[in-house]
């Protein structure tokens, strides 16, 4: 089994917690800890429909069978629980009592804010980082593979053609568990949708625009947004704006999760279209902010990615809000070092002098210009 980095905080909070709830993606490896962490409790699949029409028709009596703990999964599918939950955690203040897995994150939170608030710790488990595909010694740091592949551990465990793979994903996952959600009876025209996001990655996110070429109204865009964004699939990157008299572009940006899954929407099947594809550069900086975000939430930090742009066009790709001064970053695909690469690092270093700048690229040096601005390779993206 290859090892997960959010398992020592995960090991944390059930020292801290009654019941830890664990959300993320669909196949991102959920059930898998859980049963590491629980391998002695029993496991409950709420997917299960006999398990799922017991738990909602008589909760209590369902209960009184795992009043010594064990692992739900998707659990979110039976609400009615969490009432009757909150009274077992109530009754009884041992720690790391049950684990609660979840696909949907609006669902989930939602039953946890309203039942079980300052009784249950909260992690997201995204798909296999590329430092734990290191460490599992799967990878040999061919950043198109690793680009075109994304994380999904089946396809790395059992070596899987990741197309054929998440074409499937896409049909049993995205278009059938999203779309039930809110009901959406148009599947072409959600999944259309699904598609124009993938046109999306890395840039401005124009709503009135994908509501046009979509077919749908600006409200129904911003709903199905909010499912993608909650199931995992896409993640919106808001501007950075503290403090700064400068006119800010205040829309957010849109990335992938994974970028396997973009690359499928995208229609690359290989590692030579992906190189040779216009999309290339935004695929390469969705990685890197996919990486980087998978590195937070192994060390449950949910918050402080950011990205910067003004009126003028100046523009860094992200910003780590740390305790002291932000942390600027600028992703490029390119394999040699210019100077053109750190136009918007000079630019922000003259808005915030103390600020450190990084530029990571998609060669293999390590350069350090100055005591502010360093060079790193994508290898190192493991330690941002």
């Amino acid at each position: 089994m290859i090892e997960r980095l959010i398992l020592s905080e995960a090991k944390f909070a059930l020292t801290q917690f009654r019941a830890l709830c664990l959300t993320g993606p669909r196949q991102s490896g959920k059930t898998t800890l859980s049963k590491l962490l629980f391998h002695d409790k029993p496991y409950v699949n709420f997917e299960n429909p006999t398990i799922q029409f017991e738990a909602e028709q008589h909760p209590e009596i369902f209960l009184k069978q795992y009043v010594n703990g064990a692992i739900f999964d998707e659990v979110q599918r039976a609400p009615h629980i969490f009432r009757y939950l909150q009274e077992i955690l109530d009754n009884n203040p041992a720690r790391g009592q049950f684990i609660l897995t979840g696909s949907n994150n609006f669902l989930l939170q939602e039953q946890v804010s309203q039942s079980l608030a300052g009784r249950a710790g909260y992690l997201s488990l995204l798909p296999l980082s590329y430092a734990e595909l290191v460490n599992a010694k799967l990878t040999d740091h061919n950043i198109n593979k690793l680009m075109i592949t994304g994380g999904y551990p089946e396809i790395w465990n059992q070596k899987l053609v990741p197309n054929t793979w998440i074409n499937s994903y896409v049909q049993t996952y995205v278009q059938r568990d999203v779309r039930l959600l809110r009901n959406i009876t148009n599947l072409a025209t959600f999944t259309r949708f699904i598609y124009l996001c993938a046109n999306y990655a890395g840039q401005l996110l124009n709503r009135d625009d994908l509501a046009k070429k979509t077919g749908v109204d600006t409200k129904t865009i911003l709903a199905w947004l909010g499912l993608l964004e909650n199931s995992y699939i896409i993640f919106q990157l808001q501007p950075w704006y503290n403090n700064m008299n400068k006119r800010i572009i205040k829309s957010p940006k849109l990335y992938f999760y994974d970028t396997g899954l973009l690359c499928f929407l995208l229609g690359i099947k290989s590692e030579n279209v992906l190189q040779k594809h216009t999309a290339y550069g935004a695929i390469f900086e969705n990685w890197i902010l996919s990486e980087i975000r998978k590195n937070n939430f192994n060390n449950a930090i949910n918050e402080g990615m950011y990205y910067f742009r003004d009126s003028a066009g100046n523009e860094i790709d992200l910003i780590l809000e740390r305790e002291n001064e932000p942390l600027a970053i600028e992703i490029k695909s390119g394999k040699k070092i210019d100077n053109s690469m750190m136009r918007g690092l000079k630019y922000w270093q003259k808005l915030q002098p103390n600020s450190q700048c990084i530029l990571i690229y998609g060669g293999e040096r390590n350069e350090i210009l100055n005591e502010k601005m360093s060079v790193l390779p994508f290898t190192e993206v493991g330690n941002l």
